[in-house]
């Protein structure tokens, strides 16, 4: 198949279980939308080292969900591996975990100006060839953040919106819900569900039933093109772990547990088997 149905394929699967309604939100996208994204992350290669900024890190009562950073943490090893400069953005206290492993930029303002200063100074100063935002929460009409619960989360969250909105290099948002950074772009179409909405745009949406598994749909192209086995690289049970260790909740059961969204670790492995299928590192 060509690369446009090889996305679209892509995009079928990491819709497949419509957890949180995911296709009405992939209705509203046009489809190739994880190729798209791809080949941009695939164009800031050709500035050497690049550096690619990766928020994550949703707020679930006093510590940070599995979802957004498994993918992240995937994406960054990924990135890595094919020569980029990886830098995971993320707030208290998910910043202070991943500090010691991976180069970690920190939110710290606590409004959303001081967000902005904070964001114009990160850009100018680190020039990055790309910016993507993994399961990050996205300010609502009333500049405020929810979590699919509706309870107003803004105390905990870290103000990541900035970075793509004041960004000159190509942005790329992941979400599952309605509430994430990027979900801006199609507002509109997914009004009707049950969730606060997030106004915060980027350039290229992608969607998936757990975001984590919509970084998986970027490492596909990334390993294709290279033609390495990416995907086969990547042990979610491993990283759903490391999380856990550093306490971690699920998302949905708001339990120290490596499971993501409810889910165990072989969910995620399930997906990978399929994108692996797909892009001809593995048989059916």
């Amino acid at each position: 198949m060509n690369e446009h149905d090889l996305s679209v394929a892509i995009e079928n699967v990491l819709v497949a279980r419509n957890l949180r309604q995911m296709r009405v939100a992939q209705a509203a996208l046009q489809p190739g939308y994880y190729l798209r994204a791809a080949r941009l992350l695939q164009a800031a290669a050709t500035r050497e080292s690049a550096l690619i900024l990766i928020g994550t890190g949703f707020p679930v009562v006093d510590t940070f969900e599995t979802d957004g950073p498994v993918g992240a943490i995937a994406l960054y090893e990924a990135l890595a591996a094919l020569g980029y400069r990886p830098m995971l953005v993320c707030a208290a206290p998910l910043a202070a975990a991943l500090a010691p492993d991976f180069t970690v930029l920190e939110l710290t303002a606590g409004d959303l100006d001081s967000a902005c200063a904070e964001a114009r100074e990160a850009l100018a100063e680190l020039q990055p060839a790309a910016i993507v935002s993994i399961e990050r929460p996205g300010l609502g009409a009333d500049g405020r953040y929810y979590n699919m619960r509706g309870e107003d989360i803004s105390a905990r969250c870290g103000i990541f919106d900035p970075f793509l909105e004041l960004a000159s290099c190509p942005t790329i948002a992941i979400g599952d819900g309605g509430n994430e950074i990027g979900m801006g772009n199609i507002a509109s179409a997914i009004s009707a569900l049950d969730i606060r909405v997030s106004v915060t745009t980027c350039d290229e949406l992608l969607v998936a039933d757990v975001s984590n598994w919509g970084a998986y749909g970027l490492i596909a192209f990334l390993g294709l093109w290279r033609r390495r086995d990416l995907l086969g690289a990547i042990s979610p049970t491993a990283i759903l772990d490391y999380l856990s260790l550093r306490g971690s909740v699920d998302g949905v059961t708001r339990e120290n547990t490596p499971t993501e969204d409810g889910l165990d670790a072989g969910e995620g492995l399930a997906v990978l088997a399929e994108l692996r299928a797909l892009t001809g590192f593995a048989q059916h």
